[in-house]
């Protein structure tokens, strides 16, 4: 899994009813993209995450 700043991480929900939560990749803390990723949410807290099977990339260039 690789990201850059600007990316979008899509984390989908575990169970009926829960929703997917998005958020932005800030700040790329692993080496050539790799995780762990500081990330911001629309409400505008941050966490560092490491992405799991549960997860997609949404990457801003759709080249990549």
């Amino acid at each position: 899994m690789r990201a850059i700043v600007g990316d979008r991480i899509v984390q989908h929900g575990r169970v009926v009813g829960q929703h997917d939560q998005v958020s932005e990749v800030v700040e790329v803390m692993g080496r050539e993209g790799s995780p762990p990723y500081r990330v911001r949410f629309a409400d505008g807290h941050e966490a560092v995450m490491s992405p799991g099977p549960d997860c997609e990339i949404k990457h801003q260039d759709p080249e990549r």
